[in-house]
C-alpha cells in the first residue's frame, strides 16, 4: 500500500458521494471543473448549486505535490529541514454541503494524506507522512436526535479499529471546531484527528482502513438526516437565523480552519479552498435570539464536552 491506493481510494469515494447526494437531492447535479495546480498536481472539484435541496456544496479531490513553501515548513514545525531540499505530497477529499431548508444541517467532512519527501543520495526519501481528518455537523436548529444517531454512527465506526478513537477524537473535534472570539462551537462536533502516522502498533494499512471507516460513515448518515428534515416548514424567521449561523461558518473557515490556511500556502485553487462558503450569509449587528427560542436553546447548546448520545454535558 502506498499515496497511489489512498488517492485511487479518495477519486472512488468522491464519484460514489456525488452520485448519491445527487440521487438524495432529487434535482441538483453536480458540475465537474478538472483543475491543476502550477506547482504540481491538480484536482476534482465537484459543485452542486440551486438544486432542490443543496443551495450549495461541493465534493472536492486533490493530489497536489511540489517544493516546500518555507511557511509551510513552519507551519508543520520541520524548520530544521533544509525547505529548499524538501518536497510535499497531500491528497484528499474535502466536502461541504450547505442546505436550503434551515431544519437541515451543514455537514463537513474531510480526510487526507500527505508526506514530506527529502532528497538523499540522489533519491526521494520521505522523511514523514500522516493521516488526518474529520467530520462534523452544524445545525442552524438543535435537534437531540440527529446529534445522537450522528455522534452514534462515528463512534461505531472509531470502535471498529479502536476503542479509544471516539472519546480521543470527538474531544479533538469539540477543540478544533472551536469559534474562539464567539466562545461557542461551530456545532455539534464530531471527530477530528491528525498527524496519525504509522508506528510498530498501527501500521500504514491499519491507520488507511481507519479513514475509510470515517469516509464511508459520511452518506449513509447524513441521508437519513437530510431524509428526516428536507420537507420541515421554514419561515422567513429561520432562514434569517440560518444566514447568520452561516456566518459563524465563514468566520471559522477563514479565521482557523487548517485546511484553508493549507491550500493558499502552498499556492492552491482559490475557488475549490474557499467552496466551503456558502452562497448567502448574514451579519446582523449584536443580534441576540429571543429568550426561550429555539434559536436561543441552539446557541446555548454549542459548548465543548456534551456527550450527544446520551445527551449529557461532561
Amino acid at each position: 500500500m502506498d499515496k497511489l491506493d489512498v488517492s485511487t481510494y479518495f477519486k472512488d469515494i468522491q464519484q460514489r458521494i456525488v452520485f448519491g447526494l445527487e440521487e438524495l437531492d432529487g434535482f441538483g447535479e453536480f458540475e465537474t471543473d478538472t483543475w491543476k495546480r502550477d506547482g504540481g498536481g491538480g484536482g476534482i472539484t465537484r459543485i452542486i448549486q440551486d438544486g432542490a435541496i443543496f443551495e450549495k456544496g461541493g465534493v472536492n479531490f486533490s493530489e497536489v505535490e511540489g517544493a516546500a513553501p518555507p511557511e509551510l515548513m513552519k507551519t508543520l514545525e520541520f524548520d530544521s529541514h533544509d525547505a529548499a531540499q524538501v518536497s510535499f505530497y497531500a491528497t484528499g477529499v474535502s466536502i461541504v454541503m450547505h442546505p436550503i431548508n434551515p431544519m437541515v444541517p451543514i455537514i463537513h467532512m474531510n480526510v487526507r494524506y500527505f508526506e514530506l519527501r527529502k532528497i538523499q543520495d540522489a533519491k526521494q526519501v520521505v522523511i514523514a507522512n500522516w493521516f488526518g481528518g474529520g467530520i462534523d455537523l452544524t445545525p442552524h436548529y438543535l435537534c437531540k436526535d440527529d446529534a445522537a444517531l450522528f455522534h452514534a454512527a462515528l463512534k461505531n465506526a472509531c470502535d471498529t479499529h479502536d476503542s479509544s478513537y471516539y472519546p480521543k477524537f470527538k474531544d479533538w473535534a469539540d477543540n478544533y471546531f472551536y469559534i474562539k472570539h464567539r466562545n461557542e462551537t461551530r456545532g455539534i462536533g464530531g471527530v477530528f484527528f491528525d498527524r496519525l502516522s504509522p508506528t510498530d502498533d498501527q501500521s500504514f494499512l491499519d491507520l488507511f482502513s481507519f479513514v475509510k471507516s470515517i469516509g464511508e460513515c459520511f452518506l449513509p448518515t447524513y441521508s437519513r438526516i437530510v431524509q428526516r428534515k428536507k420537507e420541515l416548514p421554514y419561515t422567513d424567521v429561520e432562514t434569517k437565523w440560518q444566514n447568520i449561523r452561516r456566518g459563524r461558518y465563514v468566520e471559522f473557515n477563514l479565521v482557523y480552519d487548517r485546511g484553508t490556511t493549507f491550500g493558499l500556502q502552498t499556492n492552491g485553487r482559490t475557488e475549490s479552498i474557499l467552496m466551503s462558503l456558502p452562497k448567502n450569509a448574514s451579519w446582523f449587528y449584536d443580534f441576540t435570539p429571543d429568550v426561550g427560542s429555539e434559536e436561543e436553546n441552539t446557541v446555548n447548546s454549542l459548548q465543548k464536552g456534551i456527550d450527544w448520545i446520551t445527551h449529557q454535558s461532561s
